[in-house]
């Protein structure tokens, strides 16, 4: 056991072998997989038990393909699921935990509600990390009696699958929590980029959300259709597929709760455009309501034909200008730094092409022309950060 001394305070750095999981959802039983697979003691835990079982059961059937697959043998499949325990009890579910992972819905009063109970029953060594995409860490911590054991953990969906952790400490986050909580991502065959400061969007929201809103006044602006300007992103900026069937792979409801919770913090993250909104309030959701930008027949996830032909009609200068200002700005607030925004962009979006490598082949000074000639027709929210100027 070692002790590692910070501030003038020691700080127990504990093994961890024991994760509680709170939400058994998408999302929580897809970290309890993870960590359960890692060899992790896993107690997933509900306020419903049918919950529980129907997340118990996607385990196994995961557990199952993997099997089929012949990528883990049946007694490693048997042996995962064994170190999963579901628990509706709370004190029960937390009495052997050494980390808490929370996974509730994005809703910060019940986040709120949950804490105030978890931290009445959890010893007070127990860290607490939640699984948040945009909520504020520090608000939430300062809601705990342990602000100093509380850090943002934000997986990505779906968990079997995807590699890239957001670490996030909150302002009274230790650095010995946030050093424990890197290795805990490292040692569920996971990457942990640090998102070093508590700000809205953290990274990859931070560019991800912006843009589906910025392709729609691209949409007004230019008179391109869904198609050619899915077709830039995609061809042209390297992009998996393209932002609004990105958009509607994600769910509307996912991409509005953020838009609102990120502009809330900081208008300047965000210049939301009103379809968001109204996509939302229709259900028009995408992919899982049958229709979001695109229409969908059925529940198998078809792609729109997107081509090199139609990236052509499509200038994507201003989604470049929009998404680099944004990078630019979390390395000027000192939240990242370029190499660890492309790794984030890489594994969260699947990125192709390094982002600021696509800016230098459009060319920074273009791209700043561009965000000065739409700060003087739309507002101070597209000035350019003072990083892209220096780049020129």
């Amino acid at each position: 056991m070692k002790y590692i001394i910070k501030d003038t305070q020691f700080f127990e750095s504990v093994a961890i072998k024991n994760i509680t999981v709170l939400g058994s959802g998408v999302m929580g039983h897809g970290i309890a997989q993870v960590s359960a697979t890692a060899g992790y003691n896993v107690v997933l835990r509900d306020i419903k038990q049918e919950f529980l079982d129907k997340a118990m059961e996607k385990i196994k059937w995961s557990l199952d393909k993997l099997v089929s697959k012949e990528k883990i043998s049946k007694d490693e499949g048997d042996s995962i699921f064994s170190r999963i325990k579901p628990v509706v009890d709370l004190a029960e579910a937390v009495k052997d935990a050494e980390l808490v992972i929370e996974v509730v819905p994005e809703i910060m009063d019940l986040k709120k509600t949950v804490y105030a109970e978890l931290d009445k029953v959890a010893a007070p060594e127990v860290i607490f990390a939640s699984n948040t995409s945009t909520l504020p860490i520090t608000e939430i911590a300062n809601t705990t009696s342990r602000p100093e054991k509380f850090i943002g953990i934000h997986f990505f969906n779906p968990p079997q699958l995807m590699k890239l952790v957001e670490v996030i400490p909150g302002e009274k986050t230790s650095q010995a929590i946030t050093d424990l909580t890197q290795d805990y991502v490292k040692s569920v065959n996971k990457v942990a980029v640090l998102c070093r400061k508590d700000v809205p969007g953290f990274i990859i929201n931070r560019l991800f959300i912006p843009m589906v809103h910025e392709a729609c006044f691209v949409k007004d602006r230019t008179g391109a259709t869904l198609e050619e300007i899915d077709s830039a992103v995609k061809f042209k900026l390297g992009f998996p597929m393209g932002i609004f069937e990105l958009a509607d792979f994600t769910g509307m409801d996912v991409i509005h709760k953020a838009t609102v919770e990120m502009h809330l913090r900081d208008k300047k993250v965000i210049n939301p455009h009103p379809l968001v909104e109204k996509m939302f309030d229709e259900k028009k959701l995408g992919q899982k309501s049958g229709e979001g930008f695109y229409k969908y027949s059925d529940d198998k996830y078809e792609r729109v034909t997107l081509s090199e032909e139609l990236a052509q009609k499509c200038n994507p200068i201003q989604l470049v200008a929009n998404i680099l200002n944004n990078a630019a700005w979390l390395v000027s607030n000192g939240a990242s730094d370029i190499e660890e925004i492309e790794k984030a962009a890489q594994l969260g979006l699947g990125l192709k092409k390094p982002l600021f490598e696509t800016a230098k082949k459009i060319g920074i000074k273009n791209i700043i022309d561009e965000l000065n000639k739409l700060a003087s027709e739309h507002g101070e929210f597209y000035k350019p950060d003072p990083l892209l100027v220096s780049m020129q």
